[in-house]
């Protein structure tokens, strides 16, 4: 029983026990998240914990400000060369595509007996968004990735529909206190509220990058407060001037990816840990604040399956097709991304909104939309790689090597940067020792990697094909030299260039 233990050693057991969730669900093939809610429902007044934690209005804020966190890891992580192709595509399914979803889920739910019109627009909102962390989490537990502009595709749309589906639980919940607000009133929010949280985004994005190359912190240490104040002022900000902070960060996060500055690669890296973090406690939080005996009710269980069903088979995959017709997208591209859009933690937290409303059926939509966004995770989640399989859309994705150093922009290297050079088995430099290699002033080889061997190179060291070389220079010359260790033998023992070949 956790209920009578101190509050450090609960929190400590808690975030251990979903350490040790995250190492299982890649072992075992589970969506973390899963894991995650399990915890938290077994810590809480049902589980062998026995917490009691019902506070709606403090999971909502929690919920807010862990979703602020994750976004803008998300946009941090994101590279604009890969989303540029498919940003317009990405931009019509996170808008068009949300508020397709609400309506198309609207018209079936109001004509079950439990719910009026109204209900079922607040439902339809709620459940508008698809969740990319659930997807990618469940890629990378079974070791895949996706073939062409799918991946980014998938990523921005699920990093940047979120605000729109805020938006329209928002004003769902607006209407229902409210029935004489004009429509074309909401239409008018709904431009601001995004054109100012658009705008405060890349407006604070840019600052952030400039102001971080003049304000030199003596202390490396500093650098994740300073990430930590961007996020937070860039969300307040937005909220403040009327705009969707969701969205501000995000975009924040997608200039500051795109922008080069000092300890860059160590803030991406800090926001990444810092947004599992934001995930494990929101999931936590929500999984407390939930009773395992209320979904065990037929009236939960039979509605949030037919509600699920419709929402996978029908509401999606229309919504999809009809914001994918203008496109070159394959019709078995379509066909996946209609399958990927699983529920994650926002539905849940956008029902806590019907919590602190007092809405009289909130409790119930809070049990309901929870047992749809595990039967979305559970069902699309287990068989989305069977699916990509199937569709022949699956990739596979290239171990990351993790080197025993680390290497990160700093005031004064300029241009220089890290990069990775596999030797081929025709190329030239086989059988050549690293002393008779001719690199440019400014360029030198850090490791070797071979045969997940870590190599420290000496004059006399002899290169293989595989060796995996991780040189160290300015940009421009280790593309020179990245073309010259390509260069391969032809069959007449003479060089020639491997992009000529």
């Amino acid at each position: 029983m956790l209920v009578h233990a101190d509050p450090f050693l609960v929190a400590g057991i808690l975030f251990f026990l979903s350490l040790v969730a995250g190492m299982f669900s890649v072992r075992f093939k589970v969506p973390a998240l899963i894991l995650f809610l399990a915890i938290g429902m077994l810590a809480g007044v049902d589980g062998p914990g026995g917490l009691v934690f019902d506070d709606a209005e403090n999971t909502n804020i929690i919920g807010t400000v862990a979703l602020a966190f994750i976004l803008f890891s998300g946009g941090f992580q994101t590279e604009w060369s890969s989303i540029r192709p498919i940003a317009l595509q990405g931009v019509v399914l996170s808008t068009l595509g949300v508020l397709l979803t609400a309506a198309l889920m609207a018209l079936p739910i109001a004509l079950l007996p439990a719910f009026d019109f109204k209900d079922a627009v607040l439902l339809g909102a709620i459940i508008s968004s698809t969740d990319a962390a659930a997807v990618f989490s469940i890629l990378r537990t079974q070791k895949m990735g996706l073939k062409g502009s799918l991946q980014p595709l998938l990523e921005f749309e699920s990093g940047s529909n979120d605000p729109m589906a805020v938006f329209l639980t928002l004003a769902a919940l607006k209407w229902m206190r409210s029935p004489d607000v004009p429509l074309m009133q909401m239409v008018v929010t709904f431009v601001v509220q995004m054109g100012a949280g658009a705008l405060i985004g890349l407006v604070m994005g840019h600052v952030a990058c400039w102001l971080i190359q003049r304000l030199h912190v003596e202390n490396e240490a500093l650098y994740p407060v300073w990430g930590i104040s961007i996020v937070l002022v860039t969300f307040g900000l937005s909220e403040t001037a009327y705009g969707n902070g969701y969205l501000a960060v995000y975009i924040c996060g997608i200039v500051m990816s795109g922008s080069d500055f000092l300890f860059k690669h160590s803030l991406q890296r800090f926001h990444e840990g810092f947004a599992w973090l934001m995930q494990i406690v929101m999931f936590l939080v929500l999984g407390l604040l939930v009773t395992p005996s209320e979904l065990a009710n037929f009236r939960v269980i039979g509605v949030g399956l037919l509600i699920s069903a419709f929402l996978m088979f029908i509401a999606r995959p229309v919504a999809v097709f009809i914001c994918t017709s203008l496109s070159r997208i394959s019709f078995r591209e379509k066909l996946f991304l209609s399958w990927t859009g699983l529920r994650g933690a926002v539905p849940i937290i956008l029902a806590t909104y019907a919590l602190t409303e007092n809405h009289p059926d909130a409790n119930y939509f809070f049990y309901l939309i929870f047992f749809i966004v595990l039967t979305s995770v559970m069902i699309q989640g287990k068989t989305l790689a069977w699916f990509a399989r199937r569709l022949n859309l699956d990739a596979p994705v290239r171990a990351e090597r993790i080197y025993p150093l680390s290497f990160d922009r700093t005031p004064g290297s300029g241009s220089d940067e890290t990069r990775e050079v596999e030797i081929l088995p025709d190329a030239a430099i086989v059988g050549h020792n690293v002393g008779e290699l001719k690199f440019p002033e400014g360029v030198s080889i850090l490791l070797i990697n071979r045969d997940s061997r870590f190599l420290i190179p000496k004059g006399w060291t002899s290169l293989k094909p595989g060796d995996t070389l991780l040189l160290f220079g300015e940009r421009s010359l280790l593309s020179d030299v990245e073309r010259e260790l390509s260069r391969r033998i032809d069959s007449r023992g003479d060089k020639i260039n491997e992009s000529n070949s």
